[in-house]
């Protein structure tokens, strides 16, 4: 992380465009807001954009904009977000989700920061930083021919890669401890972790990542037994399946419970067997399971499945 930040500090004073890559979770956005705050754009908008939070049919006009009467519902002139990014940053998050006849619109873009509204014939000029992110493997989706190599080389001026959370562990204490006072401020709480508790979040896989600690951290603030259901976590994970936990004295669990958990154990069995199979390749998971993208990677995030590791090079 030292050395993304002195990344960061070298091209603070460019208009460089960043690409920054990272599985869900690990702080991109955090990275795309730093670059923002240490250039001389600071004072400007900074604008951000999920690609995939929208209707392939809809970004064109989110990005760019439309004209009265360009389409069904288009009732007025909409501004697009390059234009509110005027003068400052927009980073296209999850830009791996975008349609290739819209990657190629953007590739024209990015080559003078020059378009035109949907629905539109006059030129726009926009003065905008642009930083890119996605947790996909561009390269793969290249060979497969779902992202314009050209728009990657376009994108790819300056490459960020923030490494995942279990390869970074010496940071966990420190960022557990900062979530602690903070949330510790925003419950008005006192609580205090154990030594125990500490050893245990620095061992844990984290397959969510930053994002994951701190819910974790958060639950352990606002909850009494925060601590004890992480353990339970823990434990699960150690055992690679999602354990039974034990029900509570005098309690007996419900049928729709006892059925819950084992739909949730049968979710996990298939989901690990098929990416097992394709070999961690996400997006053919996803089209073999037949559910989007985005879904697959929640419920990979779920049920804490995290990839083998990478062979030594």
């Amino acid at each position: 992380m030292r050395a993304i930040r002195t990344v960061i500090e070298n091209i603070a004073d460019t208009d460089a465009t960043v690409l920054i890559l990272g599985e869900s979770g690990v702080g991109k956005d955090l990275v795309a807001r730093a670059i923002h705050t240490a250039s001389t754009r600071r004072d400007g908008p900074f604008v951000k954009v999920n690609c995939a939070a929208l209707p392939p049919g809809l970004l064109e006009s989110e990005l760019f904009g439309h004209e009265k009467g360009a389409f069904t519902g288009a009732h007025r002139r909409k501004l697009g977000q390059f234009e509110y990014a005027n003068k400052g940053t927009i980073c296209l998050d999850e830009i791996a989700e975008l349609p290739l006849a819209l990657q190629a619109k953007l590739l024209h873009v990015l080559q003078d920061f020059r378009f035109s509204r949907v629905g539109g014939h006059g030129l726009i000029d926009v003065d905008t930083r642009v930083i890119a992110a996605t947790n996909r493997d561009l390269e793969d989706a290249m060979a497969r021919g779902e992202f314009r190599e050209d728009l990657y080389y376009r994108l790819n001026v300056v490459e960020i890669h923030i490494p995942p959370l279990r390869e970074r562990k010496e940071e966990i204490p420190l960022l557990a401890s900062w979530f602690l006072s903070r949330f510790n401020e925003e419950h008005a709480r006192t609580k205090q972790l154990s030594p125990e508790t500490m050893a245990r979040l620095a061992e844990y896989s984290w397959s969510g990542n930053v994002r994951e600690l701190e819910n974790v951290i958060r639950r352990m603030v606002v909850l009494t037994d925060g601590e004890e259901a992480f353990e339970a976590v823990v434990a699960r994970s150690r055992n690679g399946h999602a354990a039974a936990p034990r029900p509570a004295p005098g309690v007996t669990e419900s049928l729709r419970e006892v059925a819950r958990r084992g739909a949730l154990a049968a979710e996990h069995k298939a989901l690990a067997e098929v990416l097992e199979r394709v070999q961690w390749n996400r997006a053919e998971a996803a089209r073999n399971l037949k559910v989007s993208y985005k879904t697959l990677l929640n419920k990979i995030s779920e049920c804490r499945l995290t990839p083998p590791p990478r062979p030594q090079t």
